[in-house]
């Protein structure tokens, strides 16, 4: 099991800069993923600034969420 997110922060309106509950800081672009149907609303740089960490994660309501692996594994190291 992975580290899990202790702190988000958005940069850029489709990045996340991310500490972990190890210590670690990464860097996550999410622009990525907007293609995708699911993540639509991120587009909306409102909405992607209301990111927040929820059960160890980043989420922007109850129903949008990043697997904490996924930021973890793909993020880039900050420190």
């Amino acid at each position: 099991m992975n580290p899990r997110i202790k702190q988000v922060t958005c940069k850029d309106n489709r990045n996340l800069i991310i500490t972990f509950n190890n210590g670690e800081v990464k860097l996550f672009d999410m622009s990525r993923y907007f293609e995708y149907p699911v993540f639509e609303p991120l587009k909306d740089p409102a909405f992607f600034n209301k990111a927040h960490v929820l059960q160890g994660t980043v989420a922007w309501n109850d129903e949008l969420d990043v697997d904490p692996d996924t930021l973890y594994l793909e993020g880039t190291s900050l420190n």
